[in-house]
């Protein structure tokens, strides 16, 4: 199976169109804004949630099996070696015992726990006559118990040691691995370029008063959206043709399958250039100028039933996360 066509980064998928395609592209913009900002000072317990909404959104879509399964167990399983590296590397804190009582009244509590000390007897009464006898020896003091059960080292065992911290650091480094990835690629998988651009140029569209070129920055946006799959294709072909000549690696050694590599990157890199050219000669047939003389309306939008929804209900994740979502 080629890996790059199982894992779709970047790619539209044109059918079936799910609900997810049918919203507003503007809509599913703020979403992924939504997804990529929530985290920030969020505590461990939402940056699950948004992880189980993620894929929870794709289940609900009912986007095929075969475009995402193999990509999320590819993430998944990245995400989970995130988390046990981090979980067992040092936290980067120096924690050292600390007694519960202060240092005068644990003196004391220790000298109360010892057996008196065996002393001689003075010099005026070498024999000991008229003294009681000697005390009984007190009872060493049992431990004293903790307060609460909060520990702060949760697993030690021989080299490695996860503390609270180290594992908080883990579920936020291996979460926000998986939000920042998936929300992205999820969001570009039902949303054409054209959906995309368009959307950013209707949001940038304030800008234009202060002389920002927002046409010109959502042309090169939408251009280098469509160059995503030619830089792909041109990958798989090479890749193919390298298969097919049946070079034995071992034979070659270091020196040879360098120079190998490297004639194949610089021939993806004139492969690509002349991608490019062949754009530009199709723009200038065209009788394209500049963005604004020809400037196409990629999408109409029209706010529906269902994209309110979508806006409701994300105002309700955003009054959830406000009020609950933040870090302690």
């Amino acid at each position: 199976m080629d890996l790059l066509r199982s894992l779709p980064l970047g790619l539209y998928l044109e059918q079936p169109v799910t609900w997810l395609h049918r919203l507003d592209p503007r809509v599913k913009l703020v979403w992924l804004m939504t997804f990529l900002a929530a985290p920030l000072l969020a505590s461990p317990f939402w940056r699950l949630l948004l992880v189980v909404l993620l894929i929870g959104l794709t289940l609900l879509a009912r986007i095929p099996l075969r475009v995402w399964r193999q990509q999320m167990l590819w993430l998944l399983l990245i995400s989970g070696l995130v988390f046990l590296l981090t979980a067992i590397v040092p936290d980067g804190l120096k924690t050292r015992h600390q007694a519960r009582l202060p240092a005068s009244e644990l003196e004391l509590a220790q000298q109360k726990s010892l057996p008196p000390t065996p002393t001689g007897q003075p010099w005026y009464n070498p024999f000991g006559w008229g003294q009681s006898a000697a005390p009984a020896p007190v009872e060493p003091q049992q431990p004293l118990p903790q307060p609460t059960e909060y520990r702060y080292v949760l697993l030690k065992r021989g080299p490695i040691t996860v503390t609270r911290r180290s594992l908080e650091l883990a579920v936020r480094v291996s979460t926000l691995l998986f939000t920042l990835i998936y929300s992205t690629t999820l969001y570009l998988l039902t949303t054409s370029p054209e959906e995309i651009t368009a959307a950013i140029e209707n949001w940038l569209e304030p800008l234009k008063r202060f002389q920002v070129p927002v046409t010109e920055i959502a042309l090169t946006l939408t251009l280098a959206l469509r160059f995503i799959p030619l830089v792909l294709e041109e990958i798989q072909n090479l890749i193919r043709s390298v298969r097919t000549r049946a070079i034995n690696w071992k034979k070659l050694g270091l020196r040879r399958t360098i120079q190998i590599w490297l004639t194949i990157s610089e021939r993806l890199l004139e492969n690509l250039l002349l991608r490019a050219e062949q754009i530009a000669s199709a723009m200038k047939v065209r009788g394209f100028t500049s963005p604004n003389q020809h400037r196409v309306e990629w999408y109409q939008f029209q706010l529906r039933t269902r994209d309110w929804l979508a806006m409701a209900s994300l105002l309700g994740l955003w009054a959830a996360r406000l009020l609950w979502g933040w870090q302690t």
